[in-house]
């Protein structure tokens, strides 16, 4: 079910990279914190969720927008066969991501100790069950699959690498290898260390993007990785980075969602994707919302296949 080279998994099948256009990368379509929907408080209609989501991709397409990322994972409102709708219906591309976020965002049954003394979820575990859904298809609950994954997204705990987020990237970055899709993270303490750790699983630092590099963010573009600065109040800071001289290393996202359910105030803000392209200066907009997505999210040819 995976793409080929030169071409990019989206919930729809295969799409020629170069056709991807004005790409939101990093982004959540729908959002909802792990267990919020099952409060009484919440409710998740499907048909006001749809309209309102599609609205907002029907503005970034009419602004020149042609693809947007949803790279929230695989457990926190990832909606497969709603994600299929709203292409269908606004025709923007949209391209799924499997994975999940930091240790403190995973269900039980991931911190479940797999060994006496106890150790972390393993990173072979991790890569079957991503690589699995780039190769097999997204899990549309436990009962079917449909629509390949067009990278793994994880996350790196804030306050510093727990052994969980760890054995995650590991096996993040070894399903990014194995299937040929790249790999998204969002840096905690170390940036540079945390790449380090994707890296060191064989992976070409070509085919992965770190989020909130801070201070990190040259060190990380050396290496040949992207760099994505993702929130509104970041643009001017990617302008800046990609400005001096690290242009072909810059992505930039809006850092919220089209809709969120269940965080707190400011967590999670709901945003729009036009804004992205209407902030950018003109002369860096092909490079950055263009060029540098169509690289990141073209499928690569698979060592050994």
């Amino acid at each position: 079910m995976t793409a080929t080279s030169n071409t990019a998994n989206t919930v729809l099948g295969p799409v020629p990279a170069a056709e991807l256009g004005l790409v939101a990368v990093g982004e959540r379509l729908l959002s909802v914190l792990p267990g919020a929907q099952y409060a009484y408080d919440i409710e998740l209609d499907r048909s006001v969720i749809f309209r309102a989501i599609a609205d907002k991709l029907t503005a970034f397409k009419a602004a020149g927008g042609g693809t947007v990322v949803d790279a929230g994972g695989m457990f926190a409102g990832r909606d497969v066969p709603l994600l299929e709708a709203l292409s269908r219906a606004t025709g923007v591309h949209i391209v799924a991501s499997a994975g999940q976020m930091e240790e403190g965002m995973l269900g039980g049954y991931f911190l479940t100790p797999q060994t006496n003394p106890p150790t972390p979820w393993p990173a072979e575990k991790f890569d079957v069950l991503y690589g699995n859904e780039v190769t097999e298809g997204m899990v549309v609950p436990r009962v079917e699959r449909r629509g390949s994954a067009g990278l793994v997204s994880t996350a790196v705990t804030a306050a510093g690498m727990t052994p969980t987020d760890e054995s995650q990237l590991r096996g993040s970055a070894r399903a990014a290898l194995r299937t040929g899709v790249p790999l998204t993270f969002r840096a905690g303490t170390d940036p540079v260390a945390e790449l380090a750790v994707a890296l060191s699983e064989g992976l070409d630092a070509a085919r992965v993007a770190v989020s909130d590099a801070g201070d990190a963010a040259a060190a990380i573009a050396e290496q040949g990785a992207y760099v994505v600065f993702a929130g509104l109040d970041q643009l001017a800071a990617a302008v800046s980075f990609a400005g001096a001289g690290n242009a072909e290393r810059t992505l930039v996202a809006t850092g919220g969602a089209a809709l969120a359910f269940g965080y707190d105030e400011g967590e999670m803000p709901e945003t729009t994707y036009d804004v992205l392209i209407t902030s950018l200066p003109e002369e860096l907009r092909e490079q950055i919302l263009v060029t540098n997505p169509a690289a990141l999210l073209s499928v690569s040819a698979v060592k050994g296949a």
